[in-house]
């Protein structure tokens, strides 16, 4: 399985912490905010590659990042410079299959989110499933609801359609960007975006994929940290304790284990 982490935005509400530094590489705590996600990931011991997208104006940063890893970590460029010229999160996922050539399943996530939980159990969930698979939650506020993708799941956690930004959200759950597709479903990406689907916000892209093959929706077992803004971000660093230690949980048929 490869990773590909999305880091190619700008950032812009976060100015002037990233006006020329990429949010993923900030602090929170003793570790950047990449570095919690990764440390997580590779302790599940699927992962061989960490493909990190990132754009032209940050990717030194990236690069002397990845410098300091022992993770097998690849740093590509989209070659955009501004966010009016970026290429949005479905397109960069699509650059990095074609230009790495990739064939098997992809985890991706968005480099600049944090959780309290381990992905090991969704990476569980997903082999148990075998489909492409989502992360969801419950979000009881309509008006975020407005800001996020918003999915429909069945009684077997399939989802039966998807929207992002709803004006009339049909349900209260939320999908956050962490995905993984299933190997046979990558070639998909490329006919998603032939087909008009949206790519700037990759959930657009699942709105499109689940009426084509099977998508399965894992519920949370705890929060997301979504750093928007300077307010949420100092929040985060106030608040944020890293993956919560809990015993091994059951979701789903699958042993979801915390660090």
């Amino acid at each position: 399985m490869k990773c590909l982490i999305l880091a190619a935005g700008y950032a812009t509400r976060l100015y002037p912490l990233t006006e020329n530094f990429p949010k993923p590489l900030l602090k929170v705590r003793d570790k950047t905010i990449l570095d919690w996600l990764l440390e997580d990931i590779d302790g599940a011991g699927v992962v061989d590659e960490y493909v990190v997208i990132t754009n032209h104006r940050f990717v030194h940063h990236f690069r002397c990042w990845a410098d300091g890893h022992d993770l097998p970590v690849t740093v590509l460029d989209d070659g955009t410079e501004s966010n009016e010229t970026r290429l949005g999160a479905v397109w960069d996922i699509q650059f990095a299959i074609e230009r790495l050539g990739l064939v098997e399943d992809l985890l991706i996530i968005a480099g600049d989110n944090l959780l309290d939980f381990s992905l090991r159990g969704f990476i569980a969930y997903q082999r148990e499933k075998n489909t492409t698979c989502v992360m969801r939650y419950h979000e009881p506020s309509v008006e975020k609801l407005h800001k996020t993708g918003v999915a429909v799941v069945d009684a077997d956690d399939r989802v039966l359609e998807m929207e992002e930004k709803p004006a009339r959200p049909k349900s209260h759950w939320c999908t956050p960007p962490f995905y993984i597709f299933r190997a046979e479903d990558v070639p998909l990406i490329k006919t998603g975006i032939a087909s008009g689907c949206g790519t700037d916000a990759p959930g657009s892209l699942i709105a499109w994929l689940c009426a084509q093959t099977p998508v399965h929706a894992y519920e949370m077992p705890g929060r997301r940290y979504d750093i928007g803004d300077l307010a949420s971000y100092e929040e985060v660093r106030r608040t944020y304790n890293g993956v919560i230690k809990t015993p091994p949980l059951q979701h789903g048929g699958v042993n979801q284990t915390y660090r």
